[in-house]
């Protein structure tokens, strides 16, 4: 006798009966596997609801990072533009290189030690340096001097 399709039928125990909660005390009613009172048991909850307390999405901060109210921002000067600008050497300052137009009159400078001195002679003034910014220009047999953010004055010799 062959197999007809109408015939075919799942083995023993491969069918389950889907569990109706909530239908009766008869089949898994009363607190249909929620517990016993509480918020959870009584009405559905955001997974994000912490009881009340500020929400981890409005705990973070929104702005990534951190960024210093009183940053100091430095006009950086290389020891090769110096050279074009004052190719004689002598006594640079804030002043002076105002006086050319590389900076404003507000503005920090701090001195990098990027390219050469080729022998030229520097006396610089600035609120900052570089560590090589300073070998090559003692090297060259010039001098640095730091002076204060505010107050213009010569901070060390």
């Amino acid at each position: 006798m062959a197999i007809r399709i109408h015939d075919l039928q799942p083995a023993p125990g491969a069918k389950k009966a889907k569990t109706r909660v909530g239908r009766g005390e008869g089949s898994k009613g009363k607190t249909a596997g929620r517990g016993t009172k509480g918020t959870k048991a009584r009405k559905t909850v955001p997974a994000a609801f912490e009881g009340g307390q500020m929400p981890l999405q409005l705990r973070v901060p929104k702005l990534k990072g951190f960024k210093p109210h009183n940053k100091l921002v430095y006009q950086v000067v290389n020891l090769d533009r110096l050279v074009e600008l004052f190719p004689e050497g002598g006594e640079v300052g804030p002043e002076q290189l105002i006086e050319v137009g590389v900076l404003n009159k507000k503005e920090l400078i701090k001195v990098l030690g990027s390219g050469e001195l080729e022998g030229v002679k520097f006396d610089l003034k600035a609120h900052a340096f570089s560590a090589s910014a300073t070998t090559k220009v003692a090297a060259a047999g010039g001098s640095t001097v730091v002076v204060d953010k505010r107050t213009g004055e010569a901070l060390s010799e």
